[in-house]
């Protein structure tokens, strides 16, 4: 196979062009532009449709395709009327670790807006899931994810009342929510269940994060228990398909 000495390990093999040399239009402008996303920087602001068609001497809908697809990949961002090269994704690690500890790791300021806190009788379902009988109190708690102020997801956690009593008046929606258990209610996370898939946001769900229905998203289900091994929360997180990327440490099991 014909391996470039200069490709990074993790780029597509052959930059994805394939044997038989033949690559469509816009892909070939997609990789042009590319490299000058990589020549401007985080945050400079790219020309415009019409000048890069001209530079590249293809059609409009050629050069839109391409940078539909830089845009979904998180390479580029729409700011006002122009668009601009995106910064790194962030990498959240899959991990007993809150989100607010994920994000201050990269250098950038975690925050969340709530959306609601409602306490309801619990569903057969979730009851399981949170280790409550059905009819028993539940909290949900809904939270716009920020990272600088940008909006990056939208969180759903379910717990027990009997867990969190006070969970409407004691905790700050904006702080992290495993602090306010481990050091408000002396309640420590033992391990979890996680499962992620790829999905498009509803129509409500891309209005809270900010974000057009069609880019995809990444959906993480979690059931967490406590060191004691009993049912803690069940948390469903959106996270931006084009901000966030995944990273988790695998160890051998004999």
């Amino acid at each position: 196979m014909d391996y470039p000495n200069d490709q990074a390990p993790g780029a597509p093999i052959r930059s994805g062009i394939p044997e038989h040399g033949r690559i469509p239009k816009y892909y070939a402008v997609k990789a042009k532009v590319a490299l000058l996303i990589d020549e401007l920087g985080e945050g400079g602001l790219l020309p415009t449709e019409r000048d890069l068609a001209v530079r590249y001497e293809v059609s409009r809908e050629t050069v839109r395709q391409a940078l539909r697809e830089l845009l979904l990949e998180g390479r580029l961002r729409r700011q006002g009327r122009g668009t601009v090269v995106a910064g790194p994704k962030l990498e959240q690690p899959l991990s007993l670790a809150s989100y607010t500890e994920g994000v201050r790791r990269q250098g950038r300021t975690p925050g969340r807006t709530l959306i609601t806190l409602d306490r309801f009788p619990c569903p057969d379902a979730l009851a399981p899931e949170i280790g409550v009988q059905r009819g028993e109190p539940v909290w949900h708690m809904e939270r716009v994810l920020l990272a600088d102020d940008e909006r990056v997801g939208l969180e759903s956690t379910y717990v027990s009342v009997a867990r969190a009593p006070r969970l409407d008046s004691e905790f700050d929606p904006d702080s992290s929510f495993y602090r306010y258990l481990r050091e408000q209610l002396g309640i420590t996370f033992g391990d979890a269940d996680e499962r992620i898939e790829t999905v498009l946001a509803t129509p409500r769900e891309a209005l809270l994060i900010g974000t057009p229905p069609a880019l995809p998203m990444l959906l993480i289900h979690r059931i967490s228990r406590d060191t004691s091994g009993s049912p803690l929360e069940r948390v469903r997180t959106l996270y931006r398909g084009d901000r966030f990327s995944f990273t988790a440490h695998l160890g051998h099991q004999g």
